[in-house]
Parts: structure tokens; C-alpha cells; sequence
């Protein structure tokens, strides 16, 4: 979306958007849009994959996150014409939106990880009753993955993905 697309567009209330990392570049996108206070994911995978999660205390964890940006957003500054002549306010909006796109990727990826985690001891230990190991886990382990949702994320962010999920882990282990 170019810079300044949506800028002093006081009618503006909601956005669709997909669930794209990099979709959101320019901090001014929502400049003077004191009305937009709603967001909403394009529909589809992104609800399906949260559909599909096995727990239901990560489904309404994901819901959670993917509303959060409607809570926030109506609290954030759109920006404008500051007090000092030519002096342009960007907001915070863009940066707000932006920054929960990757926190809904970063939970979506880490949940699918655990759900990933969880099906293979499932798995290995039905299989492990019936099947000999050696055979487990050579020959029938290696073939099992869930479908998965590729999500777009730049490589410079896989440190953050890094960081929430040992962030997560400090937070399970106290």
C-alpha cells in the first residue's frame, strides 16, 4: 500500500486486510483517519488454521489476538497538521496495525508448533504400542505432518519469532 494512501480520510472507519507481514510499510498510511477504529482479516486460512488448533484454550487465545487490534486501535493517534506550521504528525495507527500483524503471526506460528509438538507424541506413543520402534520411528514419524499455512514473514524478523517463543517458554517455566 503506497504512502499516504489513506491520508486525512476522515470517513475511513474499517479496514480488511490479509494477514501479510510487509503489508503495512509506511507509517503515515493512516494519517488523519481519526475514524479508523476497526480492523478486520480477510477471511479463510487464517481462520481456518485457528479453527483447526486443537485446544480450544489456543482457538479463544487467537481470537483474542486477532480483536486485541480492535481495542487498541480506537485509543491511538491518527496524527495530522501539527501545532507548529508544515509540521505533519505521522500517528500511530500504521506502526499500531503493523505491529499486530506480526504479534498474530508470531502466536499463530507458535501454536502450530505446539500443535505439531503434541500430535507427534500422540502419535509415536499409539503407534509405539502397536508398532515395533525401530519402524516408528523410521519409517511412519518422518511421513506425518499436519497442513500448515505458510505466513509471509521477512527474514529479518525470524529473530523475533526466536524471541517470542523463549519468551513463551520463560513464561511456562515460572
Amino acid at each position: 500500500i503506497k504512502s499516504g494512501a489513506f491520508m486525512d480520510c476522515p470517513a475511513l472507519e474499517r479496514i480488511t486486510i490479509p494477514l501479510k507481514n510487509g503489508l503495512i510499510t509506511h507509517d503515515n498510511l493512516f494519517q488523519g483517519c481519526d475514524n479508523l477504529k476497526h480492523v478486520d482479516l480477510v477471511e479463510g486460512e487464517v481462520h481456518e488454521t485457528v479453527a483447526a488448533l486443537q485446544l480450544e484454550e489456543w482457538r479463544n487465545d487467537m481470537n483474542e489476538e486477532i480483536d486485541s487490534i480492535n481495542q487498541i486501535l480506537p485509543t491511538v493517534d491518527a496524527g495530522g497538521l501539527g501545532r507548529d506550521a508544515g509540521v505533519f504528525d505521522e500517528g500511530g495507527k500504521a506502526q499500531a496495525i503493523r505491529t499486530w500483524i506480526r504479534s498474530v503471526i508470531g502466536k499463530i506460528i507458535h501454536y502450530q508448533a505446539e500443535q505439531q509438538r503434541l500430535l507427534d507424541e500422540e502419535v509415536a506413543t499409539t503407534l509405539q504400542l502397536a508398532l515395533p520402534q525401530d519402524i516408528v520411528m523410521n519409517n511412519v514419524l518422518p511421513f506425518l505432518e499436519l497442513p500448515s499455512y505458510t505466513f509471509e514473514v521477512e527474514d529479518y524478523e525470524e529473530w523475533e519469532e526466536e524471541d517470542y517463543l523463549d519468551s513463551e517458554e520463560e513464561d511456562h517455566e515460572e
